[in-house]
């Protein structure tokens, strides 16, 4: 079920940024072309900055699944990454956008993004929290976060799908189709919703979500 979740946020972004693929996809085909340059140097950033996970989670993932998913470090670290982000988008610098980062600014994105392997650390909010601390603004930290996701998501779904693969359960298609409809169509709806949100007022309701979310963890579990 975590699977099909998963899959159904992975093509809730696909379908919200289907021109910006169909973009990169086209970019590599013509890569002499004057206007594959941008797509190309979004790609080559998003390749960049999924490695740190890949490379960590594949030493680590299970380790840290197995000794740190607790609901107190869960809501100590939905509290604590919120007010990072509180932090980072009062001091936000908004100078560039997703398509003019660097390879530093890259980099340090893809390592903030280890950090969403602690339970209750948002992989969106840490990657984010550093899109902003590069200097990128809001929306573009926003829209980088979700484009990251596909690589991270995909690896995630991989990951998941080896550990299934080792053991034989009976499998209820009908409600696996109902989760993935419904995770598809409530990804995409939150990440329409929250590019808008965070255009107009920042970061503020994202930080407040989680805030009460931590705050609810700790006072019913």
């Amino acid at each position: 079920m975590d699977v099909v979740a998963h899959a159904g946020s992975l093509m809730a972004v696909i379908v919200y940024f289907r021109q910006e693929i169909q973009s990169m996809l086209w970019a590599l085909t013509h890569p002499n072309h004057a206007q594959a340059k941008q797509s190309l140097h979004l790609l080559k950033s998003i390749v960049i900055a999924t490695l740190p996970i890949v490379l960590v989670g594949l030493i680590w993932a299970g380790s840290i699944e197995q000794h740190f998913r607790s609901s107190q470090i869960i809501a100590f670290a939905t509290i604590g990454f919120a007010l990072v982000l509180l932090l980072a988008d009062k001091a936000a610098k908004c100078q560039i956008n997703e398509y003019q980062l660097n390879f530093k600014q890259v980099l340090l994105i893809g390592c903030a993004q280890v950090l969403a392997l602690i339970p209750g650390a948002s992989r969106a909010g840490v990657t984010m929290t550093a899109a902003l601390l590069t200097g990128c603004d809001r929306v573009a930290a926003a829209r980088f976060s979700f484009l990251l996701s596909i690589p991270t998501i995909l690896a995630a779904i991989t990951y998941k799908l080896m550990k299934v693969s080792l053991h034989s359960i009976e499998i209820d298609w009908m409600a696996t189709a109902v989760l993935f409809v419904i995770s598809g169509a409530v990804a995409y709806l939150c990440i329409k919703v929250f590019v808008q949100l965070v255009n107009l007022i920042g970061m503020l309701p994202f930080v407040i979500y989680r805030l009460g979310l931590g705050a609810a963890l700790l006072l019913f579990l």
